[in-house]
């Protein structure tokens, strides 16, 4: 039998990112693990108001999405738990940028280019709902057909509330397969 335990957001765990944006000729990161998908065209970065990087954003309706891989963990920890406002972030990795306005983090294996498109305001929370101005993949993590290979991405995963980093676990099945297998 299942024991109600109240209304804990239980949807995790999630990929771990590092939201970038720029801050005039530098950028500012902040970690994330609160990213979500909107239909097939848009995705959500839901930040907590006090954030730095959240000023930045509203001004420039730019940011960058940088997946986390195992090696990038302590850079991308640090930037979760230093104040924008009171640190300079922007040399906690080695960064790019193709378009002058959205720095891409070098050692993140896929980083989305986002514009935003609008804010959605709940208690204590800043929303930035995107558009995906374009996906940058390391060649060697996409598959022979030109998409991202998240086997060899192997993404970090938080898990809340116990506050843990996760490494990504083996493949299942294929998404609609079991289906048929059932069937026979």
């Amino acid at each position: 039998m299942k024991k109600n335990i109240g209304s804990l957001l239980a949807l995790y765990p999630l990929p771990v990112t590092v939201i970038g944006a720029m801050n005039g000729a530098n950028p500012t990161w902040t970690l994330v693990a609160h990213v979500g998908i909107i239909g097939h065209d848009k995705v959500l970065v839901s930040l907590a108001k006090p954030h730095f990087i959240n000023s930045i954003i509203k001004e420039t309706k730019k940011l960058t999405i940088n997946l986390v891989q195992q090696d990038m963990l302590p850079e991308a920890d640090l930037a979760g738990s230093l104040s924008g406002s009171k640190e300079d972030k922007s040399q906690l990795f080695a960064w790019l940028t193709q378009d002058g306005k959205s720095p891409i983090i070098e050692k993140s294996p896929l980083t989305m280019v986002c514009s935003v498109v609008d804010i959605y305001e709940t208690d204590g929370f800043e929303s930035f709902i995107c558009t995906i101005d374009g996906t940058y993949v390391e060649k060697g993590c996409m598959t022979e057909t030109g998409k991202p290979d998240y086997n060899k991405l192997k993404p970090v995963l938080f898990q809340f509330p116990s506050y843990e980093y996760l490494a990504t676990g083996e493949v299942l099945g294929k998404c609609l397969s079991f289906k048929s297998k059932k069937s026979s």
